[in-house]
């Protein structure tokens, strides 16, 4: 028996994404490592059994979890499913720990190697591994879709004899990877689109979508991204301007789709209910940061909600598991591309590197400590608040190794999106 790779059925209610397809088990398996899917856990993604068990791996249950040396998963795991991993085991996923800092402590104290998917650094070398961009281009697509469901009209113009149709004009707010996908999608639905973000360098790549970009551009506008690639959080002075830029522009729009989101804060507010209420009944406003608090004034999370206005705000939870058949192929590729980076090709088995970039930017917890440098400080801090005399949580190592992590950097990947959801 080789080492044991275990894929487990997500435990969150409405997570119906699998963190394995039949063609990374197959890469696992040619890897040199077992590979034990729990039953049923890729069904919600159109992948029964029959297709993992073709391409090498073992149908088994969850307490297989206990033998396993990598766990490859959605979600973060709850405290239910640390207590079967065995410590020391690494577990990949996207871990959402901000204001989760418990949770991320939990898995220090389970003992477990955790790595957070999202905080994979956008370089050349880790495309493959990007699982911010895989997600959020989905999530931008299936905006466009939802948004025309709601929408009762046709989207693109129609000259027939009976009269012409008008072009649905689709302003999009925030142009992430999401943003872009959602401008494209809507170009080929033949809508007539705009958009708006508050960093320059987006400016071409609207334009170069077929689309109109809409910004107050002024020298705050110019330095308005930070050096990772994402919208900075702006002023208020700012925020009033551009505010006042696209009220007007928003009354006049039949769909609206929001995407902005900055990394470890609530969701910025776009849209005030003043903008919602002046737009035209039936149109439609897609929130795809309901999340972390919505870019809409009146969203509710996992609802579409009807204002007095009769404008609808659709505000789904897990937009990319919506398609989760394909958001898990995906995904899936984005973890075994990782997973290869820890296998020694020789030997067939983990070599954990802990000096390797993506190792240092993307690991939560080690050795029982909390070692990220974004989170170390606040579990140090949760480990003394019930005695003055407790120890700081974070080992000196491990400490010593965040702080590298955090001053790793490496260039970014030229004329790459990046940035919201």
């Amino acid at each position: 028996m080789g080492q044991t790779v275990f894929i487990p059925k997500e435990t969150v209610a409405g997570e119906p994404r699998v963190a394995a397809s039949p063609e990374t088990v197959k890469r696992i398996v040619g890897l040199g490592l077992d590979v034990i899917v729990e039953g049923g856990a890729g069904a919600r993604s159109r992948i029964p059994d029959a297709d993992f068990k073709a391409a090498g791996a073992t149908i088994g249950k969850a307490s297989d979890a206990g033998k396993a040396d990598v766990v490859l998963k959605v979600r973060r795991p709850d405290a239910a499913e640390l207590r079967s991993y065995r410590k020391g085991a690494i577990v990949i996923a996207t871990m959402d720990p901000y204001g989760n800092e418990a949770d991320v402590r939990a898995m220090a104290d389970a003992g477990v190697t955790a790595f957070a998917m999202e905080f994979m650094p956008r370089i050349t070398r880790a495309q493959s591994m990007d699982v911010l961009s895989s997600q959020a281009n989905l999530a931008g697509y299936q905006a466009v879709i939802d948004a025309a469901e709601e929408y009762d009209r046709a989207l693109p113009m129609m000259m027939t004899a009976a009269g012409t149709v008008p072009a649905a004009k689709v302003f999009v707010m925030g142009v992430g990877v999401a943003g872009l996908q959602a401008i494209a999608t809507a170009k080929r639905l033949g809508a007539v689109v705009t958009a708006t973000d508050v960093r320059p360098a987006v400016k071409e790549q609207v334009q170069s979508l077929g689309a109109k970009f809409l910004a107050v551009e002024d020298e705050e506008f110019k330095a308005a991204e930070t050096a990772g690639g994402y919208a900075k959080e702006m002023s208020k002075e700012y925020q009033a301007k551009q505010a006042q830029l696209t009220a007007d522009h928003i009354a006049k729009q039949d769909i609206v789709i929001t995407t902005a989101l900055i990394p470890g804060r609530p969701a910025p507010r776009l849209v005030s209910a003043a903008m919602v209420a002046s737009m035209r009944p039936g149109s439609v406003i897609v929130d795809l940061a309901v999340e972390r608090g919505g870019n809409v004034e009146g969203a509710v999370a996992g609802k579409v909600a009807t204002t007095a206005n009769d404008v609808k705000i659709v505000g789904h939870l897990n937009v990319p598991g919506r398609i989760a058949a394909t958001a898990s192929l995906l995904y899936a590729k984005n973890l075994y591309t990782f997973l290869e980076t820890m296998v020694d090709k020789a030997s067939k088995q983990i070599a954990l590197n802990r000096e390797d970039e993506l190792v240092k930017a993307t690991m939560l917890t080690d050795g029982g400590a909390v070692v990220h440098p974004n989170f170390a400080n606040a579990a140090s801090s949760a480990g003394v608040a019930g005695s003055a005399a407790a120890a700081p949580a974070a080992k000196p190592t491990a400490a010593k190794r965040a702080s590298a992590a955090g001053k790793a950097r490496a260039k970014k990947v030229p004329g790459r999106p990046k940035g919201g959801a």
